[in-house]
């Protein structure tokens, strides 16, 4: 196997995607360490190199002696193409060795299209895709990350799963995984006691049996050794834990290019459609003195000028005002701007907005998510129209000219007329910025409406519901296009037919696997890119493997069917998400947790007595 070289990387749209040795990546001797760990992004550089969980575990699990951290991404077609024609396997950053002689070959599940892309990563590595079909030699492949709450798609492909957050769920395997090599022991010894960690599912150790409607009959542990439910993990004293303070700095642009300043984990809002509101409770915050401490050891080690605050909900943060008039008022000098992600259209305050601009005027997007308030009291939005207007109101006035409005289309309960909603928000809002009077208001009004189509996710309230169908889609789309007469709108949509194939694997189950597989065999790869994406490889491969894609998008399930994902604790209780539904159904808003508990159980789980929401926060 040759390694990379210049003549190949001369060829290539953007070669910095493949180098390395970027400031602040760490460079270890490879050969004085016990565990090599490669951390694959199975998307382009760009992409992963804007993901925070990255930048965390590559810090966290360099910082252990015996381990070296490095990455790997999936390489542009343009790169795989020559690596294949020139015997180049696929290679981390670091050090330039394949895939195939690491310890651990790790990916994040950021998003159910990206999964022709591990397994593409595996093969250009001479690693078999299938675990079964592994031999002790191989590396062990492990998969963490959001779409890790349904691994069953992924359970031939990975070895072992880590459930919930990594810092320390990681440090608790690789620990084991030390002990173990250096007494000798097989991989599959290991994994049995892998099992026991908290955290951590091997899908080799369990079975399933379906009945003849395709639903599950039973999923079983194979021995008592193993335990029959799988805990998430979450970090107890979140202040405290691990925060990388000199992050990568990449040659080439990326994605999200600047500091990211993580305030706190967990959501109370309690929307319907939210996964991640649900998955990542209990609430916990760092405080505004750490979070200061972090910026200062960030600017220092990076020379960035843009501070990204992150979180669920950003302006949830209970002390947001003051840290972000903190924060400016100690970089102002040295040009530093501070910038939030989509705000919630209630949370939006004139004086909060009037000095985030004092240094740098960033962009401003809200997310209503739907066109309507019977729509967003289904999904649990908790804000109204007026809200929205007064936001924009506030914006335009401060000097804002450029807006961008996020929504979703195929919700559960949708009308036509719901869709419509859309449109008329967006005239509203426009209409809003010719009320303000010329002198008021800059100049060049543009408005970007957003549509991505609704995908039912597992561990919420909408797990049961079925998608909208295809066609249904398409048609609410035309509409609203024909309905958008404001020449100041701009409105971009998303594919249906991604959405499709995103809620069969976000819903699927172990017979997914196959079809994965079969696709990838037929050329499927970077299924999350519009120009990639090939719906009759799909097709042939559901077909091929006898499956119905619409038994997975399409069908409403009852709520005593067991789910594929049902044998995994996320703290939240199957009994609450049936009661939200059930709201759903009738309208009814359930208010935010800081209102009081909602009984969630999230903080009554014997599982999770770690956890408990609202630590770190301040409440006035």
């Amino acid at each position: 196997m040759r390694k990379i070289s210049d003549d190949i990387l001369f060829k290539v749209e953007k070669p910095a995607r493949y180098i390395g040795g970027e400031y602040n990546s760490f460079n270890k001797d490879k050969n004085k360490v016990d565990i090599r760990f490669a951390f694959c992004f199975p998307d382009v550089y760009e992409v992963g190199m804007s993901h925070l969980g990255l930048k965390i575990l590559y810090y966290v699990l360099n910082k252990r002696e015996d381990t070296f951290c490095e990455r790997a991404f999936a390489p542009w077609p343009d790169m795989e193409k020559l690596m294949r024609e020139n015997n180049v396997p696929l290679y981390t950053l670091e050090t330039k060795d394949s895939l195939k002689e690491f310890d651990f070959v790790a990916f994040t599940l950021q998003y159910e299209m990206s999964y022709t892309n591990i397994l593409n990563m595996l093969n250009m590595s001479g690693i078999e895709v299938r675990a079964s079909k592994r031999s002790e030699e191989d590396p062990i492949v492990l998969c963490g990350g959001p779409c890790a709450y349904n691994p069953e798609p992924l359970y031939d492909i990975a070895d072992i799963f880590s459930i919930g957050e990594g810092e320390e769920h990681l440090n608790d395997v690789l620990d084991l995984y030390n002990k173990m090599k250096k007494e000798g022991k097989s991989k599959d010894e290991f994994l049995r006691q892998a099992s026991k960690i908290k955290g951590t599912y091997v899908p080799k150790f369990y079975d399933v049996e379906y009945k003849e409607d395709g639903t599950i009959k039973e999923f079983k542990a194979l021995s008592d050794e193993v335990p029959k439910k799988i805990t998430k993990r979450i970090i107890n004293n979140f202040r405290d834990v691990e925060y990388p303070t000199n992050l990568i700095v990449p040659y080439t642009e990326i994605v999200h290019d600047r500091i990211m300043l993580e305030t706190f984990r967990g959501c109370t809002r309690g929307c319907r459609f939210c996964q991640a509101g649900m998955i990542y409770r209990p609430v916990r915050e760092k405080d505004s003195e750490k979070l200061t401490e972090l910026a200062d050891e960030l600017l220092k080690n990076t020379g960035y000028q843009e501070i990204s605050l992150t979180s669920l909900s950003i302006c949830d943060y209970s002390n947001i005002k003051n840290l972000i008039f903190s924060l400016i008022e100690r970089y102002k000098d040295r040009k530093v701007s501070v910038s939030l992600p989509s705000i919630r259209i209630d949370s939006f305050a004139v004086d909060l907005i009037k000095e985030i601009q004092k240094v740098r005027k960033t962009g401003l997007t809200f997310a209503p998510e739907a066109g309507t308030q019977r729509m967003r009291d289904v999904i649990n939005k908790g804000v109204t129209e007026q809200n929205l207007i007064d936001s924009v109101s506030s914006a335009f006035k401060s000097g804002w000219s450029t807006l961008k409005l996020y929504f979703m289309i195929g919700l559960p309960f949708e009308t036509m007329e719901d869709v419509m909603g859309i449109a008329d928000l967006g005239d509203k809002v426009v209409q809003e910025y010719f009320n303000i009077p010329k002198d008021e208001r800059q100049k060049g009004l543009r408005v970007t409406i957003s549509t991505s189509i609704f995908v039912p996710k597992p561990f919420t309230p909408f797990q049961w519901v079925p998608q909208d169908n295809m066609e249904s889609v398409r048609e609410k789309i035309s509409t609203l296009r024909k309905n958008i007469k404001r020449k100041q709108i701009v409105y971009n949509w998303h594919e249906s037919l991604v959405s499709y194939m995103e809620a069969i694997f976000a819903r699927g189950d172990r017979r997914i696997c196959d079809v994965l597989v079969k696709a990838f065999e037929k050329g499927a790869k970077f299924d999350g890119w519009n120009e990639y994406f090939n719906f009759q490889i799909w097709q042939e491969a559901l077909e091929e493997c006898g499956v119905d894609g619409d038994f997975y998008a399409y069908r409403q399930r009852e709520y005593e069917e067991i789910l594929p994902w049902d044998f995994i604790d996320v703290g939240v209780t199957k009994e609450f998400l049936i009661k939200e539904s059930e709201k759903a159904k009738k309208g009814e808003v359930t208010p935010d947790c800081r209102q009081g508990c909602k009984m969630c159980g999230i903080n009554t789980n014997e599982n999770l007595k770690e956890g408990k929401c609202f630590e770190g926060a301040i409440f006035n």
